[in-house]
């Protein structure tokens, strides 16, 4: 087993996990060379096609519910907090976000 991963770059976690990869289908472009350099020199310019915005489907009256929470809910949490908790949810975020470098 020991023999699969004698280069540096192979670990069993770099076999199967490629963080390099987008994780969502970027927009599709034409084949076309003439259209592409159209449709590039027009987002250049910020005059690319613009997609609608989809309809708002959700309740009404969840949306005013769910404000009426979230403004509250972020200050009320850290007025409970201690000093020592909220210095380690920081300091966990922290290690999280400096792991994935």
């Amino acid at each position: 087993m020991a023999a699969i991963f004698s280069h540096p770059s192979l670990t069993p976690f770099s076999l199967w996990h490629n963080g390099g990869m987008p994780t969502r289908a970027s927009k599709k472009r034409p084949r076309d060379t003439n259209q592409l350099a159209y449709q590039i020199v027009q987002e250049a310019v910020g005059l690319g096609p613009t997609e609608p915005e989809p309809a708002d489907t959700r309740n009404p009256a969840a949306v005013a519910l769910s404000k009426l929470g979230a403004s509250k809910g972020g200050k009320a949490r850290a007025a409970k907090l201690s000093a020592a908790k909220r210095s380690a949810i920081a300091r966990k975020a922290v290690l999280a976000r400096w792991r994935k470098r």
